[in-house]
């Protein structure tokens, strides 16, 4: 996918800097970073924070004398991410939406991680999302994403099943932990049945119609930064970003309604929230694409079903995804369990929006 993500020559170069970060012992490597992106900082009074809410990288911000608004981000990659994450991709998505005022600056990248700008606000909780007024800039945000051209001419084709193809030949086929093996063995799928949802879902889902657009693929709560003093949100963390599915993009940000430490699939939007939540994602994507803003109410049906049907891909994926976690990350978050939590939830979820019709 790397090639496909067309930068705009007007985009500012980011060096890449010889420098690895020790995800255990950060600071000597964070501080060989800052030295080039912050010459004038002195480095013993250099402050770090590790932040915690991530399951995928370690992040640390830097700054000194508590300006938070200088502050820089460290991010250092997870162990083995780049089995899964492709990170040429990451930067060109960086770069693209940097260029669309969608992003905080990327300053650059090192052998195991990237540093970019810290943007001020409030990392949304799932009690966040849920408020209309927050939701509505959400909406109105990623379908500014979602009409961005970045494809110099050539039609977008969506990688989802290419990606989902290369998750499932990672996952693992046993963990030498015997506790770890035994969960593996009696509460997960086996590789059988899925494989076999995998074609039903390619099968089912990519003759719905939904749009190829640029997409977020990972817009969980604490990847939205909310700024209320100037009434707007902005997106963060572009690992996962590419070509996709207009309605995998939104049914997985439905998905994350539910939270990611303490998962309560209850929380999942109801039909009247979504029914608002789309139509003012169609509003502005519409306008976005030079189509007015005038949306039918057959339009948000339609659309209301395709995010359904692509919030169960969402769920393969992300499960997929944490069974390859739960054989690499160093990160202490139940990987295992969170696959159990996605897997059981496609299929509760399967036989209801397969349910759903769409109107004449």
């Amino acid at each position: 996918m790397a090639n496909y993500i067309h930068v705009p020559e007007s985009a500012p170069v980011v060096p890449k800097l010889d420098v690895t970060v020790d995800e255990h012992d950060y600071r000597i490597g964070a501080l060989k970073l800052i030295k080039e992106l912050r010459p004038h900082w002195k480095p013993s009074e250099v402050k770090m924070k590790c932040f915690t809410d991530g399951i995928t990288n370690k992040l640390i911000g830097c700054c000194v004398g508590g300006v938070i608004q200088d502050m820089v981000l460290v991010r250092i990659y997870g162990n083995k991410t780049e089995l899964f994450v492709d990170r040429e991709n990451e930067v060109k998505s960086f770069q693209v939406l940097q260029a669309h005022r969608c992003a905080p600056r990327l300053y650059c990248t090192f052998n195991n991680g990237l540093c970019y700008e810290f943007l001020e606000g409030t990392a949304l909780e799932p009690e966040h999302i849920r408020n209309p007024a927050i939701f509505r800039l959400i909406a109105r945000q990623l379908a500014k994403y979602h009409a961005i051209h970045a494809h110099n001419g050539w039609v977008p084709q969506s990688n989802l099943w290419l990606k989902m193809g290369k998750f499932f030949s990672l996952v693992p086929s046993h963990f030498q932990d015997p506790e770890k093996n035994l969960r593996f063995n009696t509460e997960v799928p086996s590789t059988q049945c899925l494989r076999d949802e995998l074609v039903w879902l390619q099968r089912n889902l990519s003759t719905l119609g939904s749009p190829i657009v640029l997409c977020h693929n990972d817009l969980l709560c604490k990847n939205i930064i909310y700024n209320e003093a100037e009434g707007h949100v902005k997106f963060i963390d572009y690992e996962y970003a590419g070509y996709n599915y207009q309605a995998f993009d939104i049914g997985n940000h439905f998905n994350e309604f539910a939270g990611v430490n303490e998962v309560d699939y209850s929380l999942y939007p109801g039909r009247s929230l979504q029914l608002q939540w789309l139509r003012a994602y169609l509003e502005s994507y519409k306008e976005h694409k030079g189509l007015g803003r005038e949306v039918s109410n057959t339009e948000v049906e339609v659309l209301f079903i395709q995010v359904n049907r692509f919030a169960l891909a969402s769920h393969f994926l992300w499960g997929l995804w944490a069974l390859i976690q739960a054989q690499y990350s160093t990160i202490d978050f139940d990987f295992l369990g969170y696959a159990v939590l996605r897997f059981s939830q496609y299929f509760k979820m399967k036989p209801e929006v397969m349910a759903l019709n769409f109107p004449e």
